[in-house]
């Protein structure tokens, strides 16, 4: 899925989010457009937050993230997709 051509919309990413074994904060790109907002790791705590911030600027969603039924993971290292084969 190209997610900026066709953005992820509140639903899923609360979905990914909830699968996800990290923190909500491991779903954005912490460079240089998240600081140009003024955004510290401490304002992406809050899944609902990360949600929203998302929504607005898809561009910071960190990927590849990876889905496998009920389970996600964000695969940077790549080699975390693997986590999705585990159990």
């Amino acid at each position: 899925m190209e997610y900026l051509k066709d953005p992820l919309d509140r639903d899923d990413l609360s979905l990914i989010i909830g699968a996800i074994d990290d923190s909500p904060s491991a779903m954005v790109r912490q460079d240089s457009t998240f600081t140009d907002l003024g955004l510290r790791e401490t304002d992406l705590v809050d899944p609902t937050a990360v949600v929203e911030l998302l929504l607005k600027h898809p561009p910071l969603m960190q990927r590849p993230v990876g889905v496998l039924g009920d389970r996600a993971v964000v695969a940077r290292p790549s080699e975390r997709i693997l986590e999705l084969f585990d159990r």
